[in-house]
């Protein structure tokens, strides 16, 4: 399932959020202009290696970050990117910029950090957003479960998009970093998909952003009230239910 775009206005422009893909993309084309010696160099230097970290954390504790804005290739970025622009408009206009900052950082933070307790002897670098991204997802789910995605489903030659609320979508996408992340376990990989940071980064996102929004419970109403209504035109406008639900 690709989500396409969530049904979920935001009051404000989500001027961090659209930095912060500005950013990645920058990082990105950068990385495509260099050779493959130089990539490999600068993906080294800039990627967050849990050996390096835990043999000698003062030397490489800026990989937390820079290592957040490194992608392998097209789908990598642009997966992710997806993914932060749909949900993380939404976060970021709940938080406001200074804590979705915070936000954002501590999750990216604390996914490296659960990836590095995995395998802290590995060598290899570690890149890409999806920590922190995964960290936005765990808060969305906590704010806004009930907010309808739409979604582009490939089974066999069915192809179709369908909305799905955002505790489905979302929950089977953290199913699934569970499942491969234990089967992982054990295995002599020499790269791949970090998915105890993706779980990591989930998890905190749970968790912070209900400490971030803590007593304030009134917003929180009015916007599951607001998604009520939308869902409600959108059933009038069709006619039929839906069988998805």
């Amino acid at each position: 399932m690709i989500p396409l775009r969530d049904i979920n206005p935001t009051r404000r422009v989500p001027v961090v959020t659209i930095i912060l893909i500005a950013i990645n993309a920058i990082v990105f084309l950068v990385q495509q202009s260099l050779s493959e010696r130089e990539l490999q160099r600068f993906v080294f230097q800039y990627g967050l290696m849990p050996a390096a970290v835990t043999g000698n954390f003062d030397q490489s504790a800026y990989t937390f970050v820079t290592s957040m804005f490194l992608h392998g290739d097209w789908l990598h970025i642009g997966s992710n990117m997806l993914y932060l622009w749909i949900f993380g408009n939404n976060i970021e206009d709940r938080l406001g910029i200074v804590r979705f900052v915070l936000f954002y950082f501590l999750t990216g933070f604390a996914a490296a950090g659960a990836q590095i307790a995995i395998d802290p002897h590995s060598e290899t670098p570690m890149i890409g957003a999806s920590g922190a991204i995964a960290g936005v997802l765990g808060a969305y789910v906590v704010l806004f479960p009930n907010a309808r995605v739409q979604t582009l489903v490939f089974f066999f030659y069915f192809i179709r998009v369908i909305e799905v609320s955002a505790v489905w979508l979302l929950g089977w996408w953290f199913l699934l970093q569970v499942l491969y992340g234990v089967g992982s376990l054990g295995l002599e990989q020499a790269g791949g998909v970090a998915f105890f940071a993706h779980i990591g980064g989930f998890a905190t996102g749970w968790l912070l952003i209900r400490i971030l929004t803590a007593g304030r419970p009134g917003r929180q109403a009015a916007d599951d009230l607001s998604f009520q209504t939308v869902d409600d035109v959108f059933r009038q406008r069709r006619g039929r239910d839906r069988w998805w639900e």
